[in-house]
């Protein structure tokens, strides 16, 4: 009972929107016909003047406020657990093995394949039921060309499927012994991805092609994308990606929080390999998870470049997955959006307990970011002394001081008596 009073006194004292309380606001162009869920791709400029997770975003029609949801478009891509190879062997020459494969759909395979300075191709065929005749699904070439410097892929890109059992055939340098098992992701849609900060501006340093970013407070980042020249035609190269604060703790007794760092692989590959086609690239890289706050954080994109000529890169993109608000639009209505007052925390609609998207949703615009004409601050309502502390240190620094007066002169006279 005391859980759930303390509860409702909270909400009841949580801060409640009024437009004049918000410092932005962007117009929102609805199509004028239409009636129903619309919706509308949000920008990394709104993240970055909006509360954490977007907790002070309002919609409102004028001066109604309207529900929405923001649908994280983020696909669920899962790293399933290792699967096991089942009846490994050898065949015809070839190393044989079966996998049964989790519920559902699901795209990429990687195996895992011990070794290097190998290339193979493998024939996959998917069922239904182990032992029974199978759908081929294609031939992939996976490879490791370490000893010439152009990395290595053993995932094979298969179209979604969702057989139960995968069939694998390999044929080239590669043994039973060599495979320990494989993983799977699942991928539940495709991605659009939206550009946080983008240059061109490098700098070349001993063996390292380096880039910098500044990224404002709460705005997400969830890859980097890099955009290389034609030439060198191949290449594998080992990118850092370092994430710290641009501020330090207030206090000087405060340990400053560690950096952010993550890793990965650019690699392209054309050409014909000892009789193997391979046309192979992975020109992006996952972005580590960081929540710096204000005023946000320093990122440096390193590429180990070796002994080999820097990449000729003509973009260096960092990226965040698309975010959009959806809500139920009135014909002919005017819509906008408000942020900018941090004492608000999220709202909780129905709408967005009960949405279901609708895959013939209306697009909307947003129009530029502009200062609300109406705004102002909000009043300070906390207690007196929360917003004067110093007078409260003071008084008792003065109560002290006369306490201690009386106290010398209690003394005095006890002295002289």
């Amino acid at each position: 009972m005391k859980l759930r009073a303390m509860v409702v006194l909270l909400a009841v004292a949580a801060a409640t929107p009024e437009i004049q309380y918000f410092r932005y606001e962007r117009g929102l162009a609805a199509p004028a016909a239409k009636t129903g869920q619309t919706c509308v791709a949000l920008d990394a400029g709104l993240f970055a003047h909006a509360a954490p997770g977007l907790a002070d975003l309002r919609l409102y029609r004028g001066t109604t406020e309207t529900p929405y949801v923001v649908r994280e478009a983020m696909p669920v891509e899962q790293q399933q657990p290792r699967i096991e190879p089942l009846n490994l062997g050898s065949r015809s020459g070839q190393t044989v093995f079966d996998a049964k494969m989790p519920e559902g759909q699901y795209s990429d395979v990687e195996l895992d394949v011990a070794g290097t300075d190998f290339i193979a191709t493998v024939t996959v065929t998917g069922s239904q039921t182990q032992g029974s005749a199978g759908t081929k699904l294609g031939s992939y070439t996976i490879f490791d060309l370490t000893g010439q410097k152009l990395g290595r892929s053993t995932v094979l890109h298969l179209p979604e499927s969702d057989f139960r059992y995968l069939h694998f055939a390999i044929a080239g340098k590669v043994k039973p012994d060599d495979i320990s098992g494989l993983s799977v992701e699942r991928v539940s849609a495709k991605q659009t991805y939206v550009t946080v900060a983008d240059t061109n501006q490098v700098t070349q340093k001993n063996h390292a092609t380096t880039v910098q970013f500044k990224v404002p407070a709460n705005v997400p980042v969830e890859r980097i994308a890099f955009v290389a020249g034609a030439e060198p035609e191949n290449f594998s190269r080992d990118v850092t990606i370092k994430v710290e604060p641009m501020a330090k703790p207030a206090a000087t007794d405060a340990e400053p929080p560690q950096p952010a760092v993550a890793s990965g692989n650019l690699l392209r590959v054309h050409g014909t390999h000892d009789g193997h086609r391979i046309d192979e690239e992975r020109l992006t890289v996952d972005a580590p998870s960081v929540e710096f706050g204000a005023p946000g954080s320093l990122w440096t994109v390193s590429i180990d470049n070796g002994d080999d000529a820097p990449l000729a890169l003509t973009d260096v993109r960092l990226e965040m997955a698309e975010r959009k608000l959806c809500f139920d639009a009135t014909s002919g209505a005017s819509y906008a959006l408000y942020y900018g007052d941090p004492a608000l925390s999220a709202p909780r609609y129905d709408y967005a307990t009960l949405f279901v998207a609708d895959a013939d949703a209306a697009q909307a615009a947003l129009a530029p970011e502009q200062n609300n004409p109406e705004f102002q601050a909000r009043p300070d309502t906390r207690a007196f002394t929360e917003r004067h502390p110093a007078l409260l240190w003071i008084a008792l620094i003065a109560v002290v001081a006369v306490l201690g007066l009386v106290a010398f002169r209690t003394a005095k006279e006890t002295k002289v008596d």
